[in-house]
């Protein structure tokens, strides 16, 4: 029992490994208001190679008032310690563990973790917020996605402070789908690279958890008069994939603002250096970038770039341009 005023980290016994010496840990960061409040976790690395998340929390914990909270914080740091290890995104049954809640006891090991940290931590929580990057070899713009439909994750989402905001459904498996299941307002961050750090996306990160905090009255209003950022949803996504194969190059960056039929990038052989021969490819709809890859090789069908709808795309990027800028100058 973590009395209130107090501080600890719990090491959770995870599933045994098949050389059955000794077992791992998943560490959670427990600190305890001496006022009663909101029960907030905050996690990451559910994919292994998805690391940033890893430094919101550990900056997150370094800020100034942090231990004196109202309500508790549960951080997580890393929920797949098997992953990370591997610098893989998945376990070694090879399964996704954000497709393997709730989990059962005598299921797989993926199932059997996700089992863990449903009973351990989501049953204790009232609120949480899962840190995400893009997958391998891609990147992703700030943002939030939660499913607009589910009570209360809209307006946690807002007071979250990034510009985009995506809907984004529930998935089957998922750790947004066990908590919404418990009636548990929970919120997906999805910034930068696989096995990378950015510092924007991070600072980004620490700002926004704060933010919610704040929301959930966890901590004191800011006194700042800076202007809140107001955010902006987005109704719809979608990927728009290689034509062709070939050595992808791409005109536009995250957060840049695209027009339906603009020409967002193009195609060439790498084969046949006496004819410079492109295949072009365009924007389907007026949008923001919101991801894209980062392998110049493609072979046809292969996810280019994530493109984000709007109502009102030009004043979107203008804001993102602007929130870059700002955060950058911390």
């Amino acid at each position: 029992m973590i009395q209130p005023g107090e501080k600890r980290v719990v090491n959770v016994q995870m599933p045994g490994l098949y050389t059955m010496q000794g077992s791992l840990n998943m560490a959670v960061h427990v600190i305890n208001g001496k006022l009663e409040g909101p029960r907030l976790f905050v996690c990451a690395a559910i994919h292994g190679n998805e690391i940033n998340g890893v430094e919101i929390i550990r900056s997150l914990f370094k800020k100034s008032g942090i231990d004196k909270l109202r309500g508790t914080l549960i951080a997580i740091p890393i929920v797949n310690v098997f992953g990370i290890i591997q610098h893989s995104r998945y376990l070694p049954d090879g399964r996704d563990l954000n497709r393997s809640f709730p989990g059962t006891e005598s299921g797989s090991l993926a199932s059997r973790l996700a089992k863990t940290f449903t009973d351990e931590i989501i049953s204790q929580c009232t609120h949480g917020i899962d840190l995400h990057t893009a997958g391998g070899h891609r990147t992703n713009l700030p943002q939030i996605r939660a499913d607009f439909s589910t009570q209360g994750t809209l307006d946690m989402a807002k007071a979250f402070g990034v510009p985009v905001i995506v809907d984004s459904p529930l998935r089957d498996g998922s750790l947004r789908a066990t908590a919404d299941d418990a009636g548990l307002p929970l919120l997906v961050y999805e910034a930068g690279e696989a096995l990378r750090f950015d510092a924007f996306s991070i600072s980004t990160g620490v700002k926004g958890i704060i933010s919610v905090m704040r929301y959930l009255d966890m901590f004191p209003k800011s006194r700042s008069r800076k202007k809140v950022t107001e955010p902006y949803l987005a109704d719809s996504s979608k990927w728009v994939r290689a034509p062709a194969n070939g050595i992808l190059n791409i005109n536009k960056e995250l957060g840049e603002r695209v027009r339906e039929g603009e020409t967002i990038g193009f195609v060439s052989d790498p084969s046949d250096m006496f004819v410079d021969e492109k295949i072009e490819f365009v924007s389907p709809f007026d949008g923001i970038v919101i991801g894209h890859t980062k392998v110049p090789l493609v072979n046809e069908g292969d996810a280019i770039f994530h493109i984000a709808s709007f109502a009102n795309a030009k004043e979107v990027a203008a804001e993102l341009e602007t929130f870059q800028e700002e955060i950058l100058d911390v």
